[in-house]
């Protein structure tokens, strides 16, 4: 149960019954109601501002509304406290036995507690990393991957049906350079050119793509087409060298993504959309909605005049939906630009049905966000909108130095090798620990230090801690005593003591966050919440230690037993349930 939804529906409930009893009108316009957790745990559990948002529907004073409020709601169950606070803020304060259900409520859905059906199975569409497949993944790369992929995960816990997709820029000049490096590594590996020949052009910046990861692509092309390739012409060779490198980096890509547990349930295609004259389709509905014309672009802030050719161009009216400027659609060659093709690749999301379509880019994309949500504005006439997450940049350290160099690139460090050092469920956490638009330095040795300095090794503990106290209690009173529905049966009001409701309180809390981080599409909720959880849980084990009393077993009085394991048990499937949302497997036990 998301209990603020709950106590939304008693205020809901508490507006109607007082409207029913002629003591207000009736009709309110209840839409910026809001129940939510207390500022300040001073003031209460829950506050809403219901009263101060209906009081001119009313035409009453706020804080004569929030009393009328306050006694209805004060006659509920679980409700311990009312009070008005301020211009009228009402705090709730819930009983004991309130929270004490809410163990129950977690014992009896398992990892499902905090499902929703809020989504109601609406369509999304979460597109991330879509790298170019020119090379490896880096790990700025990979902190988009992780944030699209825990942030479809939480889409989906929150009742969406969400659609996980990578779209491939295979087409355009940059998969052509990837071609033409390749083939001069490739002369090179059947013995045409000297191995000097080709380090001495890529030290002249006339080879684009001079990675490790390219000499290994060209052996496996010599192997395979022994030197079909040497004297025959560009017009030849290029769509097959090009197509080959294509099929061998997305190979790397999809082995070092799924490294990462990330999974796709659609690979878009650039170059099959360009081929199928989607571009063209695009670009002609937009003309029939009078949104292309031929214009004069104003030179780029910062260009000297004579740096800028003023020219006609065909352009979209990317100004009617927000942006800045118009935006030009062609080159100066013909050629459609990269924003065209990508218009015609939104279009194909639109017509597949998605009207929330999310994109996780990288932060230097951040100049073209607005321009692609007026695009995608403009192909669904309003009714599809466009969120863009952009991920700043990724530092890494070694002992609180920079690391940049890596051996299968030649500069900057693969997924792959994070990934290999350091273990998946690691980075996933880490790539979440900040939020998306900031920067996160990420130390090789302090992510993998074992103190509560480090968040991941800090939650693993406290779900590894919950673990051994089970298996001590199945020890010393075997499995049935430990079983959720017995637990569920427990004495819970014997869990009296501040830090227990503290931590049950909290517990309580996680459908919350799940409704409210993927309204908001920020899945980094989820690891603070987890390391807010860990931290209430450590704080009560090691209070155990310094008072018997807050011990989990007790042999002497087995009620008290049952309620400690319950809430062990409790905590430990909370923290399961939300590591399972970010991709991360919880672990029993830590050597």
């Amino acid at each position: 149960m998301n209990l603020y939804c709950h106590l939304q529906t008693r205020v809901t409930e508490a507006v109607a019954a007082l409207a029913e009893a002629g003591r207000l009108p009736s009709g309110f316009d209840m839409s910026r109601v809001l129940v939510e957790p207390a500022r300040n745990p001073a003031h209460g559990d829950v506050t809403t501002n219901a009263a101060m948002v209906l009081a001119g529907q009313a035409r009453v004073k706020p804080r004569e509304l929030a009393a009328l409020l306050g006694e209805r709601l004060a006659a509920g169950d679980g409700i311990d406290r009312v009070e008005i606070a301020g211009p009228g803020f009402i705090n709730l304060r819930l009983k004991a036995g309130f929270w004490h259900q809410r163990l129950i409520d977690i014992l009896q859905a398992g990892l499902s507690y905090g499902d929703s059906d809020a989504g109601a199975g609406a369509m999304i569409n979460v597109e991330y990393v879509s790298a170019n497949p020119t090379g490896p993944l880096h790990v700025g790369h990979g902190r988009g991957a992780v944030v699209g992929d825990a942030l479809a995960a939480l889409l989906e816990k929150a009742g969406y049906r969400v659609t996980r997709e990578y779209y491939i820029n295979d087409a355009g000049a940059q998969v052509n350079a990837l071609a033409r490096s390749l083939r001069l590594r490739y002369l090179v590996a059947i013995g045409a050119e000297e191995a000097a020949a080709f380090e001495k052009l890529k030290a002249e910046g006339a080879i684009e793509y001079g990675g490790d990861y390219l000499r290994v692509a060209a052996e496996a092309l010599a192997e395979r087409d022994g030197d079909r390739w040497r004297d025959t012409a560009e017009a030849d060779w290029l769509p097959a060298l090009r197509g080959f490198a294509i099929d061998r980096m997305m190979e790397g890509i999809r082995e070092d993504l799924a490294a990462a547990g990330i999974r796709f349930d659609v690979i878009t295609s650039e170059r099959a959309l360009t081929e199928q004259g989607a571009i063209d389709e695009a670009v002609a509905l937009l003309t029939e909605r009078g949104l292309i014309y031929t214009g004069v672009l104003e030179p780029p802030k910062g260009k000297l005049l004579d740096d800028w050719e003023p020219r006609p161009q065909m352009l979209f009216r990317a100004t009617a939906f927000g942006d800045e400027v118009d935006r030009p659609l062609r080159k100066s060659d013909g050629s459609w630009t990269y924003f065209a093709a990508d218009i015609a690749y939104h279009l194909d999301k639109v017509r597949r049905g998605f009207r929330t379509l999310i994109n996780v880019w990288g932060a230097d994309h951040g100049g073209y966000v607005k321009r692609m949500q007026a695009a995608v504005q403009a192909l669904s006439e309003g009714q599809a909108a466009l969120d863009v997450k952009l991920c700043q940049l990724v530092n890494l350290m070694e002992r609180g130095e920079p690391v940049k160099m890596s051996k299968r690139t030649g500069s900057f460090i693969t997924l792959r090798e994070v990934i290999d050092r350091v273990g998946k469920d690691v980075f996933r956490f880490i790539m979440l620990t900040r939020r998306n638009d900031a920067s996160l330095d990420f130390d090789f040795e302090k992510v993998t230090e074992q103190t509560r300095d480090n968040p991941v090794f800090y939650v693993q503990y406290a779900h590894a801690r919950c673990c051994s106290v089970l298996r001590l209690a199945i020890d010393e009173l075997g499995a049935a005593a430990i079983a959720d529905d017995r637990l569920a049966q427990a004495d819970l009001a014997r869990l009296a003591d501040p830090l227990e409701i503290d931590l049950i309180k909290a517990l309580a809390g996680w459908p919350q966050v799940v409704a409210s981080a993927a309204e908001t599409h920020e899945p980094h909720r989820i690891a603070f919440y987890l390391q807010e959880v860990a931290a209430l849980f450590h704080n009560l084990w090691t209070k155990g230690k310094e008072e018997a009393r807050l011990r989990f077993l007790h042999p002497d009085d087995p009620a008290l037993t049952a309620a400690r394991l319950a809430l062990v048990r409790a905590t430990q499937v909370v923290i399961a349930s939300a590591l399972q949302v970010i991709g991360v497997e919880p672990v029993e036990e830590l050597r």
